[in-house]
């Protein structure tokens, strides 16, 4: 058991180290945009717009919480709860054919010999780096699910936008204080 803990804490604060230092690493994000061959099939790249690949990475960013990975139903509910979606919406079957993209890339692995999955080192980047440049760049810019929000009293749909416009109201009040 000590063991076992002392791997997941050791884990846990190698992802947090990584958390906060996060570098623009366009050489990483590059071949991921390119379809790879998996055996004798072609699996399509992962675009750093698609809406559907950066709610998926900020669920598993979540990973900690998850001592021995998710399932995929785990995911998919909470993909479905956080962001407020139907199941007609978003499938546990387009759900599996990204987590089968994610791990063709390299992103996530299996945890052990179970149905459970969980980022890898190459994937907590790579989600970090498409979370924060979503949200920071992108997401503003495409008036995606994460744009600004106009009214102060807005109330988000979901916990985990609210958790967003929390984060970037408290990086643009730091970012003041810096240039001040």
């Amino acid at each position: 058991m000590r063991r076992q803990l002392a791997a997941v804490t050791e884990r846990f604060a190698g992802f947090q180290a990584q958390a906060l230092n996060v570098h623009v690493g366009f050489p990483l994000l590059q071949p991921l945009a390119l379809p790879i061959l998996c055996g004798h099939t072609k699996i399509a790249g992962i675009k750093i717009h698609d809406t559907r690949m950066i709610r998926r990475m900020e669920v598993l960013l979540h990973g900690p919480t998850q001592v021995a990975g998710w399932r995929s139903t785990q995911i998919h509910q909470a993909i479905l709860t956080g962001f407020g979606l139907s199941p007609e919406t978003y499938t546990l079957t387009q759900l599996r054919y990204d987590l089968r993209k994610m791990k063709a890339h390299g992103l996530v692995e299996r945890d052990g010999g179970r149905y459970t999955y969980r980022l890898s080192e190459k994937g907590s980047r790579v989600a970090l780096l498409f979370v924060l440049f979503h949200n920071r760049l992108c997401g503003p810019l495409a008036n995606s699910l994460f744009h600004r929000r106009p009214d102060p009293n807005y109330q988000p749909p979901s916990k985990i936008e609210a958790a967003h416009h929390r984060a970037d109201t408290s990086i643009q009040q730091l970012l003041d204080l810096l240039a001040a």
